[in-house]
């Protein structure tokens, strides 16, 4: 039986399933919070939500290199990384290299603090899942009695819903720094790192 040895099973189909998972949802949640279709904009964030918890567990019991440990860096190794791009012959990783590993906890935390304020701002407005628990200290938060012919009497929904732009906000300039990385990476490192997040394999026979 013939078999590939020029490549090498990396990502395995979860990992590969909740990264594309994450990016339509995350497109549906942007694209229907700039149009009047809340419900489906809720949602999409619900699903982002499970997802990330998903990616946690992952993160700690999962495949070697979907695990935190595998790409998790010091500051001097990733420093040390990102000066050896100019070379344009950086070291090869596997799995993430020290800034890709940075770059997916810096989203995984930018898509925590996206969804909590999400589910603030929706608290805000008497809705989702928050609506009855307890209200944050110094931030007034709208519950049901706060509601009259649609309109509610606070300001808590305008501070969530501007901490939840500026988290979004945040996320567009990591997703840019994100694909700016995986061109950066792609070219020097010679290898095709979308097609190994579709595939799961990467090369390891280099010329």
């Amino acid at each position: 039986m013939m078999h590939d040895t020029s490549s090498i099973k990396v990502w395995d189909i979860s990992i590969r399933l909740f990264h594309w998972a994450l990016v339509a949802f995350f497109v549906i949640a942007y694209i229907t919070g700039e149009i009047e279709t809340e419900t489906l904009h809720a949602w999409a964030g619900y699903v982002i939500i499970a997802l990330l918890a998903y990616r946690i567990v992952w993160g700690l019991i999962g495949s070697r290199h979907a695990r935190f440990s595998d790409f998790i860096y010091s500051p001097a190794e990733i420093i040390a990384h990102l000066k050896s791009l100019p070379a344009r012959h950086p070291k090869r990783y596997l799995g993430h290299n020290p800034a890709g590993g940075l770059m997916v906890i810096l989203l995984l935390l930018g898509l925590m603090a996206t969804s909590w304020t999400g589910l603030k701002a929706y608290e805000a407005e008497g809705k989702g899942p928050l609506v009855a628990t307890t209200v944050s200290p110094g931030i007034p938060t709208a519950q049901a009695h706060d509601w009259e012919h649609g309109e509610r009497h606070g300001k808590g929904d305008e501070f969530w819903e501007e901490a939840h732009e500026a988290c979004v906000s945040f996320m567009l300039v990591l997703i840019f720094l994100h694909l700016g990385g995986v061109a950066v990476s792609s070219m020097l490192g010679r290898e095709n790192l979308v097609r190994a997040m579709v595939t799961g394999r990467k090369q390891v026979d280099r010329d």
